[in-house]
């Protein structure tokens, strides 16, 4: 039975929740899943929302100050010494994992996964390229970008969508008909970069008292969101970071969610809220977003970045009930069957066999005495930028692909 190491620690993540669909999902096929990363395991028992995981994974706990050399050091031996067959490694979730894989054994497998569309991302991937056995993206733009500008061969670069694994017994209740409130829900991490969580209020500020918003999550700018939103007391609440167990109950619970997001790869929160037949309502990413969401028939989309669009939308979904109903029922069916656990598990499954039957050369391992980030894993320019530019300079990108969407299409 093969047995991989995913480099991940147990958080309230996308990450971890593709991690844990794909435990479920690869554990039938015959393969062994465990999580790798720096955490202490004392702090996992302690937790009561975690202590399940820590036998279930490698925490990787150096005593003192951890550096990366450290750390990576620690991972390698917990590899050889666990009998792991190969490795999965996300691409910056970890600087030292992204970068250990360039010092591995020739004998383990290394698949490549790319989450994000973020030149920082397509940077920190070709890095460490030649090192593995095989790339998969997230998303399509992601594999076009890859291959078109960064040197991805595309025979070894490939698109295996995030999925959920939910229970079939989840209920999914009855749309809120029976008032004139309309439940809208934000699930994932708090911070106006990446998330666009400071357009929320806005957003809010331009609908009806009949629509309420909940934040769920946690994040670094949780405290500029709490203040902004709080002329909204009675409309809007944080609950703060929800433990995955509960998150299919809270979409059950809301009619919408919400994503204004700048940037994502394939993000969980949208295919569990069509999942629950909560009707997602997005900003439209190019091959990103729009290969899930078709505008008008599982959810709505809205050029990123404007406040008025994505109010607009939402109030669209207040005004017509039985048309929420219709496109609720689509996005279940959308995250289903295009999206469901057993297809992504079934892919990866292949992916193994295919890298363990017939492996491609790759570039030799490093030396640990070698040991250095790359230009690609260290900090650029772009992180020196101010927010309010570098939040700019996306939005600008990204309306360069996409335009916007006419007035009379978002209905």
């Amino acid at each position: 039975m093969p047995k991989f190491a995913f480099f991940v620690t147990p958080h309230t993540g996308g990450t971890f929740t593709v991690f844990r669909s794909l435990r479920a999902e690869l554990a039938p096929r015959g393969v062994e899943l465990r999580w790798m990363g720096p955490c202490a395991r004392a702090r996992l028992l302690a937790d009561p929302h975690w202590a399940g995981e820590a036998d279930r994974g490698e925490a990787i706990d150096v005593p003192g100050a951890i550096d990366d050399l450290a750390q990576a050091r620690a991972m390698a031996a917990r590899l050889e010494a666990g009998g792991y067959d190969g490795v999965f490694v996300n691409v910056l979730s970890d600087r030292a994992a992204t970068n250990l894989v360039r010092h591995l054994p020739e004998r383990l497998v290394r698949i490549m996964i790319v989450h994000n569309i973020t030149p920082g991302t397509y940077a920190a991937a070709a890095s460490i390229r030649v090192h593995v056995h095989a790339t998969v993206c997230v998303c399509q733009r992601a594999r076009d970008d890859l291959c078109r500008h960064h040197g991805f061969r595309p025979g070894r670069t490939l698109v295996i969508p995030n999925a959920v694994t939910l229970p079939d017994a989840l209920p999914h209740p009855a749309p809120h008909l029976e008032d004139r409130t309309l439940r809208v829900l934000f699930l994932g991490r708090i911070e106006d970069a990446s998330k666009g969580v400071m357009l929320l209020p806005s957003i809010l500020h331009r609908l009806p008292p009949t629509v309420t918003l909940t934040v769920a999550g946690d994040g670094p700018d949780a405290k500029r969101l709490k203040a902004a939103l709080a002329p909204f007391a009675g409309r809007a609440r944080m609950l703060g970071a929800v433990p995955s167990a509960e998150v299919p109950a809270l979409l059950a619970r809301h009619d919408a969610l919400l994503m204004p997001s700048r940037f994502e790869g394939m993000p969980m929160a949208l295919i569990e809220a069509m999942a629950m037949g909560c009707v997602p309502v997005a900003s439209r990413i190019e091959g990103v977003t729009d290969t899930i969401v078709h505008h008008a028939h599982n959810g709505l989309l809205f050029p990123m970045g404007s406040a008025k669009a994505a109010a607009e939308c939402i109030a669209a979904l207040a005004a017509d009930p039985a048309w929420r109903v219709g496109l609720a029922a689509a996005a279940r069916g959308t995250a289903r069957n295009l999206h469901s656990g057993a297809e992504m598990g079934a892919a990866y499954a292949r992916l193994i066999a295919e890298v363990q039957h017939r492996r491609p050369a790759i570039a030799d391992p490093l030396p640990f005495e070698d040991w250095k980030l790359p230009r690609g894993l260290r900090a650029g320019l772009r992180t020196h930028l101010p927010r309010p530019v570098k939040n700019a300079l996306r939005l600008a990108r990204e309306r360069l692909r996409t335009g916007f969407l006419p007035r009379e299409d978002w209905r």
